[in-house]
């Protein structure tokens, strides 16, 4: 058993990494196709509407998981949101502006449906090794997929300058996930979430000061295309170096992810406590300009990123019983997703009136998301005790 275990933990892995080539090798390109296609610059804008859209789907997966209690439904749930990743290699077939919209809302969808459900199954094979070691090494694989599909997408792009070619060709990765996608259900069909004699549907007190702090966290948590817009605007970095700046994020987040999930196998929801910080350190950015700086607003910026991506989620199926997973990460999904995207409004609204207003914002709301983590620490030691 603990070999199925392994080889399901190790194939998801794989389904992300993947699944991840095809979706951020797409993700990279797809403003410049849309321009390449002459569409207005709303149209771009309407990609954050998708965004939006897969988080809806995220909570309307947890609902069904919850309600239907069947394994059947969970992998049911997976393997729809995975296969939906071959709305991909399908822009290459069309040029018109409506189609394409219709995948990109059909992909974040599919999407919003696997990820609650993924990763209660994610939380189950890796008890083994540690649920926040799990967290990250599935973390780690799907960050080696973000940063090797757009390189893939640029090769083909340099080899042909054809987006059809580059689309196309992700009808590879897309594939060979759905492979690993099958070896990891036929070494764990069962879902012990479903057969969990815990009671379902209740929200604690525990879960509602989690969701509240790690909500808190992301409101203040400075979305990357506001930091490049501000490196561009002032003149700090050129286009090509604001490029790299990101990398520096994502080779961030992928070398923290591991030691950070196995820092709270360690000591628990308390490795939380420094997130806040990282957030609100980033803030710095708008008052101090310097190499230095620059170099670690990025780090800290994909380290803050590794934790939403590893402990936020391991911790949450530690807060809640096995029978409230998908409820609950389901809830998760939607209540950080939308509080990053007002958090976002905001910080834009405030940049354009003052920086110092921004920095104000940013450090006022991450002290309180840091007081409710320390509630929520507090009460969850209170009931393991």
């Amino acid at each position: 058993m603990r070999k199925q275990l392994l080889i399901a933990f190790l194939s998801l892995g794989m389904v992300s990494l993947f699944a991840d080539i095809c979706y951020e090798g797409m993700r990279s390109v797809i403003g410049s196709y849309m321009e390449f296609l002459e569409l207005p610059v709303i149209f771009a804008g309407l990609v954050g509407v998708a965004e939006f859209v897969g988080y809806l789907a995220r909570f309307a997966s947890g609902l069904i998981a919850a309600a239907l209690r069947s394994a059947r439904v969970y992998w049911g749930l997976i393997y729809v949101g995975y296969l939906t990743n071959f709305t991909v290699p399908l822009l290459a077939l069309t040029s018109r502006w409506d189609v394409v919209l219709l995948l990109i809302f059909i992909e974040r969808i599919g999407k919003g449906l696997r990820s609650p459900v993924r990763d209660v199954v994610l939380a189950e094979v890796s008890e083994g090794i540690g649920k926040g070691k799990g967290f990250g090494i599935h973390e780690l694989l799907d960050q080696v997929g973000a940063f090797i599909g757009p390189i893939f997408v640029a090769w083909a792009l340099f080899s042909t300058s054809s987006y059809s070619y580059a689309y196309s060709l992700l009808a590879i990765p897309a594939t060979i996930s759905i492979v690993f996608l099958t070896l990891a259900f036929l070494n764990y069909p069962q879902v012990k979430a479903v057969s969990s004699t815990s009671r379902q549907g209740s929200m604690s007190r525990g879960l509602l000061l989690y969701l509240s702090s790690t909500s808190l966290i992301l409101l203040g948590f400075i979305h990357w295309s506001i930091l490049a817009y501000h490196f561009r605007v002032e003149g700090i970095l050129p286009d090509y170096q604001i490029a790299l700046a990101y990398s520096i994020a994502m080779v961030a987040d992928a070398v923290v992810a591991v030691p950070i999930g196995m820092f709270y196998d360690k000591v628990g929801i308390k490795s939380l406590l420094f997130t806040p910080l990282t957030a609100l350190l980033i803030s710095a950015v708008f008052a101090v300009q310097n190499t230095l700086t620059l170099v670690l607003t990025a780090v800290l910026w994909g380290i803050t990123m590794s934790v939403y991506e590893t402990i936020m989620r391991a911790a949450l199926a530690d807060i809640v019983e096995p029978a409230n997973r998908a409820f609950a990460y389901g809830i998760f999904n939607l209540v950080t997703g939308v509080s990053w995207m007002l958090g976002s409004l905001v910080v834009a609204y405030l940049y354009g009136i003052s920086r110092y207003l921004v920095i104000g914002f940013v450090v006022l709301t991450e002290l309180v998301a840091l007081a409710f983590l320390l509630l929520t620490t507090r009460s969850y030691e209170r009931l393991k005790s």
